[in-house]
């Protein structure tokens, strides 16, 4: 007789949670809602309090409901004998440490990451390639500018809302979009062209 294998435990619906294109393309309109709306009111917060006040008040905030919930229910279940236990019992039996694969793929991800943009730096820093090097400058110096209108925070809520805005925005208007971009990259291809002609030195190595 084959005996059934054991099912695979699932996981708890709240421990399921949505990749980052998911979220970026608004497929679940609820979920993203949410994740957006507390990235962003996380980052305002910060804009008028230190982390340190902000990771205090959502604690305490968080704290609050659930001792608050844990009374309520303490109360009810005395009111009407009833024995369903701990509310959140489901919750602190569910596993939720980080498996060692997961830390190993994730760790071994950002090392390649962290290794390659050091590499990159270094190529740009040293001249490795001229016009490249140029480009960098350019990008530093506007950098310059635009550090000088938005400190650092302004510039991740900025961020934040192009990154749930922009995906979708492209999805929908791809084909118009696609031709504006390769209009403006063919004349930026054609002054660098030019730009390499007139300037010794700036021609770009042979592959």
């Amino acid at each position: 007789m084959n005996v059934p294998s054991p099912s695979k435990a699932q996981p708890h619906p709240l421990m399921q949670f949505p990749t980052v294109v998911d979220l970026l393309y608004w497929r679940d309109v609820k979920t993203t809602g949410i994740v957006f709306g507390a990235a962003l009111l996380l980052l305002l917060s910060l804009m008028v309090c230190s982390i340190v006040s902000v990771c205090s008040y959502i604690g305490l905030a968080l704290l609050s409901v659930t001792i608050c919930f844990r009374i309520y229910k303490g109360i009810l279940q005395a009111i009407q004998k009833s024995d369903e236990g701990h509310p959140f019992k489901q919750y602190l039996d569910h596993e939720v440490a980080l498996s060692e694969d997961m830390v190993h793929k994730y760790s071994d991800m950002v090392l390649a990451k962290l290794n390659k943009t050091i590499g990159e730096l270094r190529r740009l820093f040293l001249v490795d390639d001229l016009v490249d090097s140029i480009k960098f400058a350019v990008l530093m110096w506007i950098l310059t500018y635009v550090g000088a209108l938005f400190n650092g925070l302004t510039l991740l809520i900025l961020g934040l809302v192009g990154a749930f805005s922009c995906p979708i925005i492209y999805e929908k208007h791809q084909a118009q979009i696609d031709h504006y971009l390769a209009l403006v990259n063919n004349q930026v291809k054609d002054v660098v062209g030019k730009i390499q002609a007139k300037v010794p030195g700036m021609k770009r190595k042979a592959e």
